[in-house]
């Protein structure tokens, strides 16, 4: 009898539940009053494969949401030769204002290991792993889908009347989060962008995005003002006991924060904190469950309402 659960519950998790594409929709209020909503979508941990038609064609109909902006929190690829899935993925998404950070998985590609391990604890290093294409990736992101760099640094955009101040790190999960550095990109950022010298309009609003939300990833955030962090790496727990917290989040936030929109809250300051479960899984390890894969839309909306 237990066997045979186990079975249906593998099944259920590699064969449907790793396909049944969901999309989940927060409401934030950060902006200023008077401000006309902001629609972001929210998409990470895409692990693209070049075969893996049904997620790229699922992808691509998220364009229908017709975003504001796109905040990619890494791990894009999942394959040596996943870039060209995720090329034809993203297409639809050139010309709409986006931010991206990197996961190591947009560097080195998934290797085989005992999908059990992942309950153990926070993955360590891999060994030797496939050399993936990240300059490749770089250019179509920033040269083609004309999208911003937050790899350790900060840029500005205005949208929509709305001026977004935004500042990330690269994958904290490997150390190549720069949390030194950042405080100069910040000055440097806010120094030179286009409405420093305007006396007139809003206040822009600071946004973090980081690939894995180590706790002091998200606190340096806060202490730099971030009134929203967005931030993948976890899958959410990616198998899950139904009506309870994550598992495992392979890095150090708490399971009951390891997807969804919550708040972080560091030295008597806080910032919405939304972590997305991700829309794929290692093709080494290609089971979901009580955990489906997701995009998120975050509307951002005016309000001055204090964080609970």
């Amino acid at each position: 009898m237990v066997a045979a659960a186990g079975a249906a519950a593998f099944a259920w998790g590699s064969l449907v539940e790793r396909n049944r594409f969901t999309i989940r929709h927060e409401t934030v209020p950060v902006l200023d009053v008077g401000a006309r909503p902001l629609t972001v979508l929210h998409l990470s941990d895409l692990h693209m494969a070049p075969w893996q038609d049904r997620k790229q064609d699922w992808v691509r109909s998220l364009a229908r949401l017709e975003p504001d902006l796109i905040v990619n929190t890494g791990d894009n690829l999942g394959h040596p030769d996943g870039i060209e899935g995720l090329e034809r993925a993203l297409q639809v998404f050139a010309g709409i204002p986006g931010v991206f950070v990197h996961g190591s998985n947009d560097y080195f590609g998934p290797q085989f290991k005992n999908p059990f391990s992942y309950f153990a604890g926070p993955s360590g290093k891999a060994q030797r792993p496939a050399t993936l294409d990240t300059e490749r990736l770089e250019r179509y992101f920033e040269d083609t889908l004309g999208w911003l760099s937050l790899n350790n640094t900060a840029r500005a955009i205005e949208i929509r009347g709305s001026r977004l101040e935004f500042f990330g790190t690269n994958d904290a999960h490997r150390n190549w989060d720069r949390l030194d550095i950042l405080p100069g990109a910040i000055d440097e950022m806010r120094e030179n962008v286009g409405w420093q010298d305007s006396r007139s309009g809003p206040d822009p609003v600071a946004i973090g995005v980081t690939h894995a939300p180590y706790r002091r990833v998200l606190d340096s955030f806060v202490n730099h003002g971030a009134e929203l962090i967005f931030a993948g790496h976890t899958h959410g727990g990616q198998v899950r006991v139904p009506g309870l917290p994550a598992l495992v989040t392979n890095c150090d936030i708490p399971r009951e924060q390891a997807q969804g929109l919550s708040v972080w809250h560091h030295a008597r300051h806080a910032a919405y904190l939304e972590v997305s479960a991700g829309i794929g899984t290692s093709i080494y390890a290609p089971v979901r469950f009580a955990c489906p894969p997701e995009a998120v839309v975050v509307t951002l909306t005016p309000g001055d309402i204090g964080y609970s």
